[in-house]
């Protein structure tokens, strides 16, 4: 999976639709290859990113969980020691 692409399901505060979009634009730039795609492309790509954005957002209202919302911060200091233990070497 891509890097950027984050996981976005059971955070305090929630998702938001901006976060959502994000990581849809940055699926479809995976799956095709385009990181601004041409203009004879440009409505098939932005169309994918609508869909995948809405299909996501349907995703994460019907998820459920019974463990507690995770912190943001705390998953940034995470995420950012696995960085440090990555590029130290």
């Amino acid at each position: 999976m891509c890097r950027n692409i984050k996981m976005l399901f059971n955070f305090e505060p929630p998702v938001t639709e901006e976060e959502i979009r994000s990581a849809s634009l940055q699926f479809v730039r995976k799956v095709s290859g385009f990181n601004k795609p041409s203009k004879a492309n440009e409505g098939a790509f932005l169309a994918a990113v609508e869909e995948i954005t809405a299909a996501s957002s349907k995703l994460l209202r019907s998820l459920e969980t019974t463990s507690p919302p995770r912190s943001r911060a705390e998953e940034a200091a995470k995420a950012h020691a696995r960085a440090v233990l990555r590029f130290s070497r």
